[in-house]
C-alpha cells in the first residue's frame, strides 16, 4: 500500500471514532450523579423513564419545565432520565442496567413515561403507580405516566405534597400547567 494511502485510512478511522456517540451513562453512575447533587442541595430525586420515540413523555418534560413549574421542580428535585424501550434502531440511548432498575421498583411492565421518586440517599419514596388508599409500594398499581386526568394530576399533586415543599399557588399552577396535557 502506498504512504499516501495509508495516511488517508488512518486520517479516516481517526475522524470517524471523533465523530461516534459517546455511550450512555450507566444507572448507577447516574443515581450515584443525582444522589451527590441531591444531598449537596437538600432535594429528592425524581427518574423518568422515557423514550425518543414517546410523546407523552415530551408532554411530561414540557409541562414539568413549563415557567408555571419549572422553578417549584428546580427547587425541590433533582430530575433525570432513563432511556429504555427504545427501537431497534436506537437501543444504543438506552441506559445500562436500565431493565434491571426497572424491573427492582415493578416498572418493567409499565408504559412511558413512568417515574420514581427517591429520597437523597437513593431510598424509594413514591412513584407513577396510584394504588388503592392504603397499599403501600410493592402493590402493583396504575401507571399515570404523564398526568393528564383530574384523578391522574390529583395523584401527582398527592405524591409532590408527601415528597416537597409545596406552596397553594404551586399546587394550583402544577394542577392547571398538567390538566392542559388531556386537551
Amino acid at each position: 500500500m502506498k504512504p499516501r494511502t495509508c495516511l488517508l485510512l488512518a486520517l479516516s478511522f481517526l475522524c470517524s471514532g471523533a465523530s461516534a456517540q459517546p455511550s450512555p451513562l450507566s444507572v448507577e453512575q447516574i443515581m450515584q450523579e443525582a444522589m451527590r447533587q441531591a444531598t449537596k442541595e437538600n432535594k429528592n430525586i425524581i427518574v423518568i423513564f422515557h423514550a425518543s420515540w414517546c410523546g407523552w413523555c415530551r408532554k411530561m418534560d414540557s409541562s414539568i419545565n413549563d415557567k408555571s413549574c419549572k422553578i417549584f421542580f428546580d427547587d425541590n428535585f433533582v430530575i433525570r432520565h432513563l432511556v429504555v424501550n427504545e427501537s431497534a434502531d436506537k437501543k444504543n440511548l438506552e441506559n445500562p442496567g436500565v431493565y434491571q432498575f426497572r424491573a427492582k421498583y415493578k416498572g418493567e411492565n409499565l408504559g412511558l413515561p413512568s417515574w420514581l421518586i427517591f429520597d437523597k440517599d437513593g431510598s424509594l419514596l413514591s412513584d407513577s403507580q396510584m394504588r388503592p388508599n392504603g397499599a403501600d409500594l410493592t402493590t402493583q398499581g396504575e401507571n399515570i405516566g404523564c398526568p393528564a386526568t383530574a384523578k391522574e394530576v390529583a395523584y401527582f399533586v398527592k405524591v409532590l405534597k408527601k415528597t416537597s415543599r409545596v406552596t397553594k399557588s404551586e399546587e394550583e399552577a402544577i394542577e392547571k400547567r398538567f390538566r392542559q396535557n388531556e386537551e
